[in-house]
C-alpha cells in the first residue's frame, strides 16, 4: 500500500513538472500570437500587454506584402528535394559503414569519424566557402545553390542515428534474406527500410523543420525574390529606416502554425527514432 501510494505521488509531481514545463515553453509563442494582433505603437509602448483589438489587420498586410503561396511552394520543394536526396545518400553511406566487411578497419573507423565530425562545425562558418562554390558551379541564384549546402549539413545527424540503429540488426535478418534469394538492392528496400521506419521518419522530420526556418544561407545564396523562401519572409519588413514589427510577427504566425501542426502530428515518430538510433549498438 505504501509502495503505490508512493507511485501515485511521484507520478502526481512528475505531471505537475511536465505541465509547468509545457506552459512556459507555450509563453513565448502564445505571447507572439497576441503581439500579431497590435499596433507598431502598441508593440513599442506596452510589449507585454494585451492588444486593445483583434483586428487582422496585420495579417492581411503580411499577406498583401508577402507571397505567401510561393514561398511555400518554393519551401516545400527545396526541403523535399534536399532531405530526400541526403535520405538516400545517407541510407546507403551508413549502412556500408556498419555492416559491410571492411579489410581495413582503421579505414571504417576514419570514415565514421569524419562523418560524425561535421556535427561539431556550424553550417554558418562555411557561408563564405559556400556562396565562392555557388558562383563557381554557376548555381548562385537557384535553388540548387541551397539544396546542396542543405545536403551536406544533413549528412552527420543521419550518418549518427543511422549507424547506431544498422549496427542493433540481428545479422540472421540478412543473412535469411540472402537465402531467399535477395540481392543487396532488394534486401535493402524490402527488409532493411522497414525495419529502419522510426528512424527514416525522425531524419526527415528533423531536416524538414532544419531547412523550413534556415535563413543565413537562404539569404546570401538567394537574391531572386521569385525564389524567396518562407524564412526570408519576415526580412521584407524591414525597411531603410523603420521596421514594420507587427507585420513581422504575423508573418512570422503564418510561418510557424504549419510547422506545428507538422510536428505535432509526427511527435511520436520522433520518439521512437531517437530512442531506436541512440540506444541500438
Amino acid at each position: 500500500m505504501t509502495n503505490s501510494v508512493g507511485s501515485k505521488g511521484a507520478r502526481l509531481v512528475l505531471s505537475v513538472i511536465l505541465a509547468v514545463i509545457t506552459i512556459v515553453t507555450m509563453i513565448p509563442l502564445i505571447w507572439m500570437f497576441l503581439m500579431s494582433f497590435k499596433t507598431n505603437s502598441e508593440i513599442y509602448s506596452t510589449p507585454l500587454s494585451l492588444p486593445t483589438g483583434f483586428s487582422l489587420e496585420n495579417y492581411s498586410r503580411a499577406l498583401e506584402t508577402l507571397n505567401i503561396g510561393r514561398m511555400y511552394v518554393n519551401t516545400a520543394y527545396v526541403a523535399l528535394m534536399a532531405v530526400g536526396i541526403a535520405l538516400v545518400i545517407s541510407f546507403m553511406s551508413s549502412y556500408a559503414l556498419s555492416r559491410m566487411a571492411f579489410r581495413n578497419l582503421n579505414l571504417q573507423k576514419a570514415l565514421n569519424q569524419y562523418l560524425l565530425l561535421g556535427l561539431m562545425i556550424s553550417p554558418f562558418i562555411l557561408l563564405f566557402p559556400m556562396y565562392h562554390i555557388s558562383v563557381v558551379t554557376s548555381t548562385y541564384n537557384t535553388f540548387w545553390a541551397l539544396i546542396m549546402p542543405y545536403i551536406a549539413t544533413q549528412l552527420s545527424f543521419n550518418n549518427l542515428l543511422f549507424v547506431n540503429f544498422f549496427k542493433g540488426i540481428p545479422v540472421e535478418v540478412e543473412e535469411a534474406a540472402l537465402i531467399d534469394g535477395c540481392n543487396l538492392p532488394q534486401m535493402c528496400w524490402h527488409v532493411i527500410a522497414p525495419m529502419t521506419k522510426p528512424v527514416i521518419f525522425t531524419v526527415v522530420i528533423f531536416n524538414i523543420l532544419y531547412v523550413w526556418n534556415e535563413y543565413p544561407l537562404a539569404s546570401i545564396l538567394i537574391r531572386k525574390p521569385e525564389l524567396y523562401t518562407l524564412s526570408m519572409g519576415a526580412s521584407m519588413f524591414k525597411g531603410a529606416y523603420s521596421v514594420d514589427n507587427a507585420g513581422i510577427v504575423a508573418a512570422s504566425v503564418l510561418i510557424i502554425v504549419p510547422q506545428l501542426i507538422f510536428y505535432g502530428f509526427f511527435q511520436r515518430y520522433i520518439v521512437d527514432g531517437m530512442t531506436a538510433g541512440a540506444v541500438k549498438g
